[in-house]
């Protein structure tokens, strides 16, 4: 890992291997689901861009032990994870600048990539299988992906076995994110079937899954 230089938007390192680019957010604090970020529209050119970065996320105690360290792969970062903060006051030495705060909220637990847990070191293989796995949605359109983290969102807040219905229970809240679909059901069986095609989750019977992270 190399550091950029002072003034990489977006970007604190880099591997000169694989060409993947880091960003890291540090603080003496619990981690949490929201995180301040800088100017909203840079962080949303930078995500959408083809060298976007993989995002570090990093706690530390007062006296600098690690409490947390993850890594949240760039494929799971979309617009929507950004949420923008109001313009600063005409009376602020930076009046009207937007920043943003990033929603850790709207990452799927499998985006979020545990390399330090409560002070823990993860399994290095664990952390490695967890990481690749996810490495399909980097070939997938951003229209898509953002299709396939949506449902896989909703998959998250169910039980570890569920239904095709309880999955249906989300088409009202799909369809307010994606407003020019009118065959939101159609569109979530097709996210079910890529999901299970890549090992997110498992067929278990007509109408039934079952999670396998």
């Amino acid at each position: 890992m190399t550091e950029f230089a002072n003034g990489q938007p977006v970007a604190d390192f880099y591997c000169a291997h694989c060409n993947e680019q880091y960003e890291l957010k540090s603080k003496k604090a619990k981690l949490s689901n929201i995180v301040n970020d800088g100017a909203y529209k840079t962080m949303v050119e930078r995500i959408n861009s083809k060298d976007n970065p993989s995002f570090f996320f990093l706690t530390y105690s007062k006296a600098y032990a690690v409490n947390n360290f993850l890594i949240i792969p760039k494929q799971f970062f979309t617009p929507d994870i950004i949420v923008k903060r109001k313009p600063l006051s005409v009376t602020a030495k930076r009046a009207g600048w937007v920043g943003c705060n990033i929603d850790l909220r709207k990452v799927p637990e499998s985006g979020k990539v545990f390399l330090v847990k409560d002070q823990k070191i993860m399994d290095k293989e664990s952390v490695t299988q967890q990481f690749q796995k996810t490495l399909f949605l980097r070939t997938q359109s951003i229209e898509s992906r953002g299709w396939t983290l949506d449902v896989w969102q909703c998959i998250d807040r169910l039980d570890a076995h569920f239904s095709l219905k309880q999955v249906y229970a989300f088409a009202d809240e799909l369809q307010l994110k994606h407003p020019e679909n009118n065959h939101v059901k159609d569109k979530i069986r097709q996210q079910l079937q890529v999901l299970r095609d890549k090992g997110i989750i498992e067929f278990v019977s007509r109408g039934h899954y079952r999670k396998l992270y």
